[in-house]
């Protein structure tokens, strides 16, 4: 692991170099979620039937999911690996003593949790001290912090992984925009990162709750909100580790496939 390890230390070095990123993605987030509160506001001023989650409960959902967004987002900050791709310096990454699987794996984690550590932190103060119901709460058991926090980690698992089968498809298309776009879209959607999901029509959620976008945001995000507790809980993180081990192997065993009927051009 000392290998994984200075690689994810070596990005989170040149992430907190650029002060002035650091400072606009903090800027940027506070913004957007104030805009995104107001938005709710209105809706749940104007609605005539109660909604599955109260006020109070969707200030935290949003909050959290802006402060955990960038590592828990398919499409984000791994361009060396799509230059890699498209240029063929795959050929390089492929002489090298160790698991190309594990390596763009560790790397695109890194990508994340750097990304998020450097702003996260600014964001949290900001939210934790505004007035209620606009304000984070804190969750309101130790339990229920403890079960946010592996969720977490379990849904960066998840992110990754899904992210992983996203390379592995560039092996095989000359433009990386399309296949970007496509994730992006379908991935925010279905995850709760445009709405939570607990909004859509029952029969929808029904089925949406068991596939893997739900793990990767919507499930952590509701259980800080503390919009499903208990038996609800462990079921999500059930399905969770599920889907990180068969995203996994999936992975893998693509990855394998693809390394052996890669052709690059030039010398």
């Amino acid at each position: 692991m000392k290998k994984y390890l200075s690689l994810f230390r070596i990005r989170l070095i040149n992430s907190v170099q650029y002060r002035a990123v650091t400072f606009g993605a903090v800027a940027s987030n506070v913004v957007w979620v104030l805009l995104e509160l107001m938005m709710y506001a209105a809706l749940y001023k104007s609605a005539e039937k109660a909604l599955p989650m109260s006020f109070p409960q969707i200030c935290s959902y949003v909050w959290v999911k802006r402060i955990v967004m960038g590592m828990l987002v398919v499409v984000a900050y791994d361009g060396e690996i799509y230059s890699v791709i498209h240029s063929g310096s795959v050929a390089y990454e492929l002489v090298r003593p160790m698991d190309i699987y594990g390596k763009w794996y560790f790397q695109a984690a890194a990508n994340r949790v750097t990304s998020t550590m450097v702003s996260c932190i600014p964001v949290l103060v900001i939210a934790m001290i505004l007035p209620e119901p606009y304000g984070l709460r804190p969750p309101m058991s130790a339990l229920q912090t403890l079960a946010f926090f592996v969720s977490v980690v379990l849904a960066l698992g998840i992110v990754v992984a899904f992210a992983m089968l996203m390379f592995i498809t560039l092996f095989y298309t000359i433009a990386q925009r399309g296949v970007k776009i496509i994730v992006a879209a379908t991935t925010s959607f279905l995850s709760g990162g445009m709405i939570p999901l607990t909004f859509f029509p029952e029969r929808v959620l029904a089925i949406l709750k068991y596939l893997p976008f739900s793990s990767m945001q919507s499930t952590p995000l509701l259980i800080y909100s503390g919009n499903i507790t208990g038996t609800e809980i462990l079921n999500g993180i059930a399905v969770q580790i599920i889907w990180m081990m068969i995203l996994l192997v999936i992975g893998k065993v693509a990855m394998n496939y693809a390394i052996k009927h890669v052709v690059v051009q030039g010398g």
